[in-house]
């Protein structure tokens, strides 16, 4: 079994399940409209979000900016595949991606990919100048592989299962 924190092994029930379907749909929503729509007293809903913050299963509330909004239309999947798998190459190249102009998110996977960086930039010029910029020239970085957003569905499946 993973070694994952004892937090993260502990179920959670339909109550929990509920709270979570609300707060992905708008994180926003006030205690007392999160309680009536799930139907329990206001301070048990306060209580549930505490302990769903304080075991790690609620990570943060955030504000989800569309990129297009603020100057980034043109967004990407770039997979990147790093020249040695040293403990070195991959902290080196951890370490800087988040901060590269135009990244939304950075994933470290696994497969035949190293990295998956989600980017948003101005116009395919942009995007050319990111990969050879940032990417290509950085001393860990082997390949880059570029796909395209066409559009982003989001998901919210696993809020719906036992």
């Amino acid at each position: 079994m993973p070694n994952f924190p004892q937090a993260h092994r502990a179920p959670i029930d339909d109550t929990d399940r509920a709270i979570l379907r609300v707060l992905a749909e708008n994180a926003r929503t006030p205690n007392n409209a999160l309680a009536e729509t799930v139907g329990i007293a206001p301070s048990t809903c306060l209580a549930r979000v505490r302990a769903l913050r304080d075991r790690g299963i609620i990570r943060a509330f955030r504000t989800e900016i569309d990129p297009a909004a603020i100057g980034l239309p043109l967004q990407a999947m770039i997979s990147v595949r790093l020249r040695a798998h040293t403990r070195e190459q991959n902290e080196s190249f951890r370490s800087s991606a988040p901060d590269l102009p135009g990244v939304l998110a950075v994933f470290h996977m696994a497969g035949s990919d190293d990295y998956l960086l989600h980017v948003g930039v101005a116009g395919p010029e942009e995007l050319r100048d990111f990969v050879v910029d940032h990417l290509t020239t950085h001393p860990a970085v082997a390949q880059t592989r570029t796909n395209l957003i066409f559009e982003q569905i989001p998901g919210r499946r696993y809020l719906t299962g036992g």
